[in-house]
């Protein structure tokens, strides 16, 4: 309620968290913030999201997908059980994005200069940094038209890599809060992974299909992923 009367319409938020004395804890979340310079669209950011999560499941990180409500995809995954510092949450991050350029370079840039980015994604790893933040799963974003930042499954980013492009994956407010399983949330999982914990039906929620309805492995009930209309 203090943001609304604030009138706030984007919400974002850091990395880490704050300790007793408002000091930053070590990063729990990891961030790559895939943003398309045109004429390359969301598809083939898409693409580069499909190649950044089997690198970081290399390193035992696994990585969700939203949308970022503008042009682009962004990419979270949890470091909490690795307790990595801040620089080294950074340079893990520079690292895959470099490594990805140098093994696509027509299609991936590391670097944030404009010059560099006509028609390539650039992996922003630079938002891993106690001094920034990245917009939040289900904010809203202050654009022309109301969009939503919202998280994704990987089927729907590997459809879109093929092809479905902005359409697919442009959300607005509407198609954010009605028609969905109001108990699936594919961010859940990653607030238990946090927590160094796996949540059940974790695997299901990342390759649930577009409809977003699915069970638990016993099939008896919903998979609870997490927010709903309930907490909103």
């Amino acid at each position: 309620m203090y943001l609304v009367n604030l009138a706030a319409v984007e919400f974002h938020t850091p990395m880490w968290r704050a300790g007793k004395n408002n000091e930053p804890r070590p990063p729990d979340l990891l961030v790559f913030d895939l943003d398309p310079g045109p004429p390359a669209t969301i598809s083939q950011c898409c693409l580069i999201a499909l190649r950044l999560r089997q690198r970081a499941l290399d390193d035992q990180i696994e990585l969700l997908a939203k949308t970022s409500g503008s042009k682009g995809l962004q990419l979270y995954g949890s470091v909490a059980p690795k307790r990595w510092a801040a620089d080294r949450t950074n340079t893990y991050a520079h690292g895959l994005a470099q490594e990805l350029e140098k093994d696509d370079g027509d299609l991936v840039v590391s670097r944030m200069a404009k010059p560099l980015r006509e028609g390539k994604v650039l992996i922003d790893w630079s938002q891993n940094n106690t001094a920034k933040t990245t917009v939040s799963p289900y904010s809203l974003r202050a654009l022309g038209g109301p969009t939503v930042s919202t998280p994704v499954t990987w089927d729907e980013v590997e459809e879109a890599a093929h092809g479905g492009g902005t359409p697919l994956l442009g959300f607005t407010p509407r198609m954010s809060s009605t028609g969905w399983d109001r108990w699936v949330d594919l961010f859940a999982s990653l607030a238990a992974l946090k927590d160094g914990r796996t949540a059940a039906g974790h695997d299901a929620c990342l390759r649930t299909p577009a409809s977003r309805s699915t069970t638990t492995p016993t099939g008896d009930r919903p998979v609870s992923c997490g927010w709903s209309a309930a907490n909103a």
